[in-house]
């Protein structure tokens, strides 16, 4: 039974109007009943002589209506139960179905409330007597079909159909079998107000019908618990048939379902134990569906914050770091799992842990204290890129988590990778599986990409470059998902620019944002501390050591821990570069540019601290200090590898890599990177010709007309 939509339940249409006969069309009237006026009234008859008509309240116009025909005056759309024919009439069947019986099927949750006497209805016989049969009619109400009723004795089991003679003072009921052979069926639901998931606390101990989607269905050794979001929040629900059997196994992640049961609590949080479960379809699936869409949207809008500091980038920028900041709510929001990839670094560690400590409260508010464990994984790359090997990991969890426990596929979040050509073998098999992904980096971006990303922010996209730290766009993002996150990541900025070695303006002023707290050289032994922490954590996020050397938790364990590391990472560096520098071998080419090259195979340590990049940075430093003033390049080679490092000179690295692609097509060539810092892969037997034609590109290459100072050392290279 439905409002009638063309008359909005009222029955009838306004087809015109007349003149009110009460008041000849005035408005206003001379007399009034003294029963029914109001003070006001009396106030107006007292001063003026007349108050205005109560017939047509003060307009002088009444309605001239007709009986709606959609509804035939009923205001409801009433349809046959069986047939779902429109009626004209408040009956229940149509003229076709009422020649045949109607049999009730009772929903499991219905009780003696919904049953009536003369009614025929569908049970199962529970049990035998010396007097007669138990019949079950649901979970909830069984009656007695007495011998003399009975013509034959039926098993325990059996499939009955029985009609409702008498329902005594105490509940007890009478029933007769029926003998049909031809009749119509109908189920019967229990007519419960629908009930919200956010009211279920001060609903302990009551019966409520509550409708949602399925966001995960977990088996447990005894029950099953389904996690049901509606336009509200989210509720657990457990089912059970046996200790450790799947109950309605029907029912599975992302369908619309109602659900009966009783509230109860568990552990000191809501659960509904359910008493009945169904799917729901069609039309009244949708409007399920539509509402907590629109309701989870209007919770997931980020919050308005202002930027830490003054940057016309952000401010380009903001849609797509909102649009960013809007998935990752709408991802907690309907208890979707999120893993968060990044780069190894510190740029890259700073912007994820400002994402995971923004994200983890959040976790736990909307899906109970223990989710995260579930419901979130950081994982850290050791490229700049998205590689196969990050994809085929997050596939494999993914896939298992969704086979054993019935979670949704994950959201993928690409912190300080994601933007460049490179990433796009491992997007594409991400697409396969439907993963959604985001991406927040301050690399090159290549427009390829886009295509597979549901957002995207790089500061190039509005006039910025890699100065712009990924761990700066990564703390204004995580106080857009939760604004209560800042002072624990206020400093994370200034991390990322020096572990970046930034020299954009918004460097600056994120460093002098926090000065008072955390001095330079303070922030470049942080930003040390992570890339040698993070060499030895290989492929785990080490949370807890992490947190600490970010001082996310106790500072004289983060003085210590810093100290400690840096001084372990110095030493690594100093006996590095001892074997190292002696076999550097430099050139002045035509253009003014100091040319580096060292065979970082041959002549550094290998499977330790420093690694062939950060090394290629640390001699980059030390000759950037011996040719201070001067345009300077240094590679850093190995058999199938070169890293580079610039400083003061005018280079495009991706686009070199196009260029030694298309001239060198039996090379292998590929890589990319920032415009003036990167790295290049290729064949270990073209590695001479692709180094002599990349000395070319740098030859060709223009410098600064002022060259740029040179670097602090010890600070780390990208």
């Amino acid at each position: 039974m439905n409002q009638c939509e063309r008359c909005q339940g009222r029955g009838v249409l306004t087809v015109g109007e007349k003149p009110c006969p009460n008041c000849n069309g005035k408005g206003t009237t001379e007399s009034i009943s003294l029963g029914e006026a109001s003070d006001k009234d009396m106030k107006s008859l007292i001063e003026s002589g007349s108050a205005k008509c109560s017939v047509c309240q003060g307009s002088g116009k009444i309605p001239i209506t007709e009986i709606c025909p959609d509804c035939h005056g009923l205001g409801r759309e009433y349809l046959c139960v069986v047939c779902k024919t429109k009626l004209d009439s408040k009956k229940e069947l149509c003229e076709r179905c009422a020649k045949k019986p109607l049999v009730h099927i009772l929903d499991p949750a219905c009780d003696i409330r919904d049953i009536s006497v003369g009614e025929i209805y569908q049970g199962k016989v529970s049990g035998l007597a010396n007097f007669g049969a138990f019949v079950d009619l649901s979970d909830s109400v069984r009656g007695l079909a007495h011998n003399k009723y009975l013509k034959s004795r039926p098993e325990a089991g059996d499939a009955i159909m029985v009609t409702v003679r008498n329902i005594l003072p105490n509940g007890n009921i009478e029933l007769e079998p029926a003998e049909l052979k031809e009749y119509n069926t109908v189920e019967v639901e229990k007519d419960l107000p629908l009930s919200k998931a956010s009211d279920l606390h001060s609903q302990v101990g009551k019966t409520v019908m509550i409708k949602g989607e399925v966001i995960q269905v977990k088996q447990t050794g005894g029950p099953t618990i389904f996690t049901l979001a509606d336009d509200s929040g989210l509720v657990f629900c457990a089912a059970f048939e046996r200790a450790g059997v799947r109950a309605y196994a029907d029912i599975d992640s992302d369908m619309m379902v109602r659900v009966i049961g009783e509230v109860s609590l568990r552990n000191n949080q809501v659960q509904v134990e359910i008493k009945s479960m169904k799917r729901l379809w069609g039309g009244d699936a949708s409007v399920v569906k539509d509402q907590i869409e629109k309701a989870i949207d209007l919770r997931a809008e980020p919050a308005q914050t202002e930027f830490l500091v003054k940057s016309e980038i952000l401010d380009r920028l903001r849609p797509a770091m909102k649009a960013v900041a809007k998935e990752i709510r709408r991802a907690v929001l309907k208890s979707r799992p999120i893993v968060v990839r990044h780069h190894a670094d510190a740029d890259g560690i700073s912007a994820a842990v400002a994402i995971e400590m923004a994200v983890l409260p959040l976790i736990a508010e909307v899906s109970g204290p223990d989710a995260e464990y579930h419901n979130y994984r950081r994982a850290p790359s050791k490229a700049p890129f998205y590689e196969l090997e990050d994809v085929t990991k997050d596939l494999t969890f993914a896939l298992e988590d969704q086979s054993r426990h019935g979670q949704k596929m994950p959201l993928i979040v690409l912190m300080d990778n994601g933007s460049t050509e490179e990433d796009v073998p491992a997007m594409r098999q991400a697409q396969v599986y439907g993963l959604e992904m985001l991406v927040v980096d301050h690399h090159h971006p290549h427009k390829i990409v886009d295509q597979f990303l549901v957002a995207h922010v790089n500061p190039a996209h509005a006039g910025g470059d890699f100065g712009l730290t990924t761990g700066m766009l990564a703390t204004e993002i995580a106080r857009m998902i939760h604004p209560e996150v800042e002072n624990k990541i206020r400093h994370f900025p200034a991390v990322s620019a020096v572990g970046d070695r930034s020299e954009a303006p918004e460097a600056d002023l994120y460093i002098r944002l926090v000065e008072d707290r955390f001095p330079r050289d303070d922030l470049k032994k942080i930003a040390l501390a992570l890339d040698y922490e993070a060499f030895w954590q290989r492929f785990n996020d080490g949370r807890g050591l992490i947190n600490d050397i970010l001082c996310l938790g106790r500072l004289d364990r983060h003085q210590k821990i810093v100290e400690l590391l840096c001084e372990q990472a110095n030493a690594a560096i100093d006996e590095q570069l001892r074997a190292s520098m002696g076999n550097v071998k430099s050139t002045k080419l035509p253009n003014g540019i100091i040319m580096n090259v060292l065979d970082v195979e041959n002549f550094a340590h290998k499977f330790t601290f420093p690694p062939p990049g950060k090394t290629s940075g640390e001699v980059h430093d030390r000759l950037c200090q011996k040719y201070d003033g001067k345009p300077v390049v240094t590679i850093g080679y190995g058999p199938d590898f070169a890293v580079l490092r610039s400083r003061g000179v005018r280079m495009n690295i991706p686009q070199m890599v196009k260029e030694l692609m298309e001239e060198i097509p039996n090379g292998g060539v590929s890589g990319g990177g920032h415009l003036v810092v990167g790295s290049i892969k290729f064949v270990g037997g073209m590695r001479k010709e692709v180094l002599a034609k990349l000395a070319e590109k740098i030859a060709a290459c223009s410098v600064d007309e002022v060259p740029l100072k040179a670097p602090a050392l010890g600070a780390e290279a990208i």
